[in-house]
C-alpha cells in the first residue's frame, strides 16, 4: 500500500485484482481492435471503436481533433499527463506468409496474435482500462490524464504529436509512450531521417551508350561510399551506433532501350547522440561522387483520414530522457511499488512518437509498453495477455506516483 500524500492510496493488491478482473474485457477489446484494418490515413473506424470503449468505461471527456487523434480525459488536476498509443498499423505484406488470419486476433497459449496487437493496440487496451481502474479505486489526485490514440505514426512518427501540442491547446508535464518495451522503462532512442540523393546524367539510345552519360554508374560508385560511411559513423554508450543504409534505387529512362537521364537513392539514416540533421547531410555531401548531387530531406504531406494535410519534414530527432529526471524516477518508482523489483531501464531500437513529443517539442517523455519490440511488423506479431494486465496496473498507478515525485523534487 502506498500513500501518495493526495488522499488517494494505491493498494497494489487491489489494483492487481481489479486488473485481473478486467482481463477478459481488455482481451475482447484488443481482439476487436485487431479485427479493424487501419493503415496510416485509414484509422477512422478504429478511432470510432476506441471512442465506444472510452464511453463504456466512463472517461470524463472524449474528443477527436482535426487530424483525427482521439483524446480521452480522466480528472482535471494541475499536473497534465498524456499517454499515447498510435492506432495505425503497417500492412500484412504477403498473406501467404501468415500462419493465421492477421485480422482475427487469434488467442492461444496466453497470447493474442495478429497485425497491430503488439504495435501498438495492446497499449491502448491497457490504457483505457487503466482509466476505468482509476475511477473504480478512486485513484484521483491533482492531475489530468489524457489517453491518446494517435494517427499516421507508421508513415510519419511524431507528426500527430506536433499537431496535438501545437494545435489542441494541451501542454503536458510528461508523455508516456506505450510502444512495446517488454514492460521495461524506455527513456529514448536514436533519431532518424529520410534522405534522397539525385544524380543527373544524359539520356541516349542504349545501342550507343557512349553518346550519353549514365548516372546509374556514377550512383553505383556513390552507393559504395555510403556503405563505407556506415562503418565509420559514431557510437554512443547508451543509444548505440549511428547508421546509414541505401533502401531504394530508382532511375528515370524513356525506355528500357535508353540510357537513363537521372538516378536516385533513398537513404535511411539513424542518428545517435550528438548527430544532427545538418551533420548527416554534410557527411553525404562530402562523399566522393556526391559533389554535384542534389540532396533532399523528404517531406510528409499525406492527408489524414479527416482530410487534413499537416506537412512535416522527415527529420525525427534523437531524444534521451536522463535517468535522474523526475519522469524517469516516477516510472521506476511506480514499477517498484507494484512488483518489488527493479525494472529494466533501456531504449528502443526503432523510432516512436517520442521524436515529436520530446525530440521536437521538448516535453519529457518516457516509455512503458506491453509486448515485445522484436515481433513488431513481423508475421509472428503477438502480445502476452499478462502484459496487458500488468501494463494497465502501471498506467493506473503512474499518475499519482508522478505527482508525488514532483512534490519531492520541488520541496
Amino acid at each position: 500500500m502506498t500513500n501518495t500524500g493526495t488522499g488517494a492510496v494505491v493498494n497494489r493488491e487491489e489494483l492487481a485484482a481489479l486488473a485481473r478482473k478486467y482481463e477478459p474485457e481488455m482481451v475482447k477489446f484488443l481482439r476487436e481492435l485487431v479485427a479493424i484494418p487501419a493503415e496510416s490515413s485509414q484509422e477512422g473506424p478504429v478511432i470510432a471503436r476506441i471512442r465506444q470503449e472510452m464511453e463504456k468505461v466512463g472517461f470524463d471527456e472524449i474528443r477527436v481533433d482535426g487530424m483525427g487523434n482521439i483524446l480521452g480525459r480522466i480528472g482535471s488536476g494541475k499536473t497534465v499527463i498524456m499517454m499515447d498509443s498510435h492506432t495505425d498499423t503497417v500492412g500484412v505484406g504477403d498473406p501467404k506468409e501468415w500462419a493465421w488470419d492477421p485480422y482475427q486476433g487469434k488467442m492461444e497459449n496466453g497470447y493474442i496474435y495478429g497485425r497491430g496487437c503488439c504495435d501498438q493496440r495492446g497499449g491502448m487496451a491497457s490504457m483505457v482500462y487503466a482509466g476505468k481502474m482509476i475511477k473504480d479505486l478512486d485513484l484521483s489526485g491533482d492531475y489530468t490524464l489524457w489517453v491518446v490514440g494517435s494517427v499516421q505514426e507508421e508513415d510519419c512518427d511524431g507528426q500527430s504529436w506536433l499537431y496535438i501540442l501545437k494545435e489542441d491547446g494541451i501542454r503536458p508535464d510528461c508523455v508516456v509512450i506505450t510502444e512495446p518495451s517488454k514492460l521495461g522503462i524506455y527513456r529514448g532512442h536514436r533519431g532518424r531521417m529520410e534522405i534522397e540523393v539525385h544524380l543527373r546524367g544524359r539520356s541516349c539510345h542504349a545501342s550507343a551508350p557512349e553518346r550519353g552519360d549514365n548516372p546509374v554508374y556514377k550512383m553505383a560508385r556513390l552507393v559504395e561510399e555510403v556503405e563505407k560511411l556506415n562503418e565509420r559513423l559514431p557510437a554512443d554508450p547508451f543509444l548505440g551506433k549511428g547508421s546509414i543504409a541505401v533502401t531504394q534505387i530508382r532511375s528515370l529512362s524513356p525506355s528500357l532501350c535508353a540510357v537513363p537521364g537521372a538516378c536516385s537513392i533513398h537513404l535511411d539514416r539513424r542518428l545517435t547522440a550528438g548527430e544532427t540533421k545538418e551533420s548527416a547531410v554534410a557527411e553525404v555531401r562530402a562523399l566522393p561522387g556526391a559533389e554535384n548531387a542534389e540532396i533532399e530531406i523528404l517531406t510528409y504531406d499525406t492527408p489524414s483520414y479527416t482530410g487534413l494535410v499537416y506537412p512535416m519534414e522527415k527529420y525525427y530527432p534523437t531524444w534521451v530522457l536522463p535517468e535522474s529526471h523526475a519522469v524517469t524516477q516516477a516510472a521506476i518508482a511506480t514499477f517498484g511499488k507494484l512488483w518489488d523489483r527493479a525494472p529494466v531501464v533501456d531504449k528502443w531500437t526503432f523510432s516512436t512518437n517520442g521524436v515529436g513529443s520530446m525530440g521536437l517539442m521538448g516535453v519529457p517523455t518516457i516509455g512503458f509498453g506491453p509486448g515485445e519490440e522484436e515481433v513488431a511488423h513481423s508475421v509472428g506479431e503477438r502480445i502476452p495477455i499478462q502484459h496487458l494486465v500488468d501494463a494497465a496496473q502501471f498506467y493506473a498507478a503512474f499518475p499519482l506516483t508522478f505527482v508525488e515525485t514532483l512534490k519531492h523534487c520541488n520541496g
